[in-house]
């Protein structure tokens, strides 16, 4: 599953409008955890065969993050776009995204942790719940026995042993594996890959539950940065270390 999201890179910005993602604003590109859920449904689809099918929900301009997936291998993939859906929150997009799924069929959804752009980190979860599906999260390593499937969570103290059976929603950690680098070849061929696009009406999604009139949450408002301000200088005569622990205190770093 692949989510577009704007290039870290650039600045990100909000619309007066609507207080949305303005997308126009920068490039957009692959969601960076989405990639590691890439490489892994295709080391997967290596040692156990079968395909690889790749699933984002987005307007228009998500077909170059589609290809991108493509070319890292993927066999097809599946768009779901409607003017209906902007604005939608992240359980929204869980809805919509398991409705589609439902329409397309799956063994194992294998997706990102979080993305860049909202982070958080809640649709993997909320997906598996609308599916009524096992949830593996936060999963550093992904193992599959026939119709069993067992993952090593990534944790604060190591990490958790956790097994179901298939079908089952799996989001990865970025040390799971190493996203490869399309080929030429696979480049060209990504050109050729079927690519499916779904309306609401098509997914079978009620279009009373998405889009931004009937989101869950909302931005109410929203302010650029202000400028940094100049560092603060500290002159040593004598008793720098207390006007050092002075600042720290006034600034609540202590």
């Amino acid at each position: 599953m692949v989510k577009q999201v704007p290039d870290t890179a650039t600045e990100r910005k909000l619309s007066s409008d609507d207080n949305t993602l303005d997308r126009a604003a920068s490039d957009g590109v692959i969601n960076e955890l989405d990639e590691y859920a890439i490489e892994e449904a295709l080391l997967l689809k290596e040692k156990h065969g079968g395909e690889v099918t790749i699933l984002t929900m987005g307007p228009d301009q998500a077909t170059d993050s589609i290809r991108k997936a493509l070319s890292m291998g993927a066999d097809k993939a599946v768009h779901v776009v409607d003017d209906a859906l902007h604005g939608s929150d992240a359980l929204q997009t869980a809805y919509a995204l398991s409705q589609a799924l439902r329409k397309v069929g799956f063994d194992l959804v294998v997706l990102g942790s979080e993305s860049t752009d909202a982070r958080t980190g809640v649709v993997g979860a909320a997906l598996a719940e609308y599916l009524g599906a096992p949830q593996l999260t936060l999963a550093g390593k992904v193992d599959v026995d026939g119709s069993a499937i067992k993952v090593q969570r990534q944790t604060d103290y190591g990490y958790d042993v956790v097994e179901a059976q298939l079908p089952a929603v799996v989001s990865v950690v970025e040390k799971i594996n190493e996203p490869r680098y399309p080929s030429f070849k696979l480049i060209m061929q990504a050109k050729k890959k079927p690519v499916e696009k779904l309306a609401v009406a098509d997914a079978e999604i009620d279009a009373a539950k998405v889009g931004l009139a009937n989101a869950g949450t909302e931005t109410l408002d929203f302010a650029a940065a202000p400028p940094r301000a100049a560092g603060t200088i500290v002159k040593d005569e004598g008793d720098g270390g207390v006007k050092a622990a002075d600042f720290l205190t006034e600034k609540k770093f202590v």
